[in-house]
């Protein structure tokens, strides 16, 4: 399932070593309250994501937060990007 291997790219990313697939809930936010990332995080986590699945971000771009919201909307981002 898409959002498992996105909860495993953050893992492997961000070397999250106290913290499981299972433990990530795919709604809860990415930054301040659910999973406490930060904006180098972010960087670190688009970059995977360009090399993985091709996917171009802008630092910017109100897209962009909206897309990092969770781990639900980061799947929607990767599928959308896919049927294209």
């Amino acid at each position: 399932m898409l959002e498992q291997e996105v909860k495993e790219l953050i893992i492997d990313v961000l070397q999250l070593e106290d913290i499981g697939a299972a433990d990530i809930d795919s709604e809860a936010p990415l930054f301040v309250d659910g999973l406490g990332l930060d904006s180098i995080d972010a960087l670190e986590i688009g970059v995977a994501l360009q090399k993985r699945y091709g996917i171009t971000l802008s630092a910017e771009s109100d897209d962009t937060r909206r897309h990092f919201a969770s781990v639900r909307a980061l799947s929607a981002l990767i599928e959308a990007t896919r049927k294209k």
